[in-house]
Parts: C-alpha cells; structure tokens; sequence
C-alpha cells in the first residue's frame, strides 16, 4: 500500500533553531488537533458505525492519516 523511502522529499538546511516554531510544528502532529488525534478519531469511531460501507471508509481513512509517521 505504501512505498517507504529514508530520504526527505526536500532538503532542509536549518541555520537558526526556533523552539517556538518548533512548538507549533509538534503541536500539529501529536497536539488534539493534530494528525495523529484525528486518525484516532477515525479508528475509534469506525466501532460504532452500522454501516460497513462507512466503517471501511473510516478504516481507511484513519490508516492513512497514521500512514505518515510509518506506523503501518
């Protein structure tokens, strides 16, 4: 489903470390309202769907949300 390369898709070439803006980046990823939060939601919530149709949806939805921090 996935193709894994260890490489950045663009160089990066920090010359002055932000913690503030490092703050926000991280809160975006693992925060409530981040990535991994809203894939959770999507997993979780697949539970309580009566319809297979959407809990697929939902399934696939939250493993590819969880997909950028190569959980899977």
């Amino acid at each position: 489903m996935w193709n894994y390369e260890k490489r950045l898709q663009f160089p990066v070439n920090i010359t002055r470390p932000n913690a503030k803006i490092a703050q926000i980046i991280i809160s975006q990823y693992g925060g409530p309202d981040g990535e991994a939060a809203a894939s959770f939601r999507y997993l979780s919530q697949r539970y309580s769907m009566p319809y297979n149709k959407v809990a697929g949806l939902l399934t696939d939805i939250g493993t590819e949300e969880l997909g950028w921090r190569c959980w899977i």
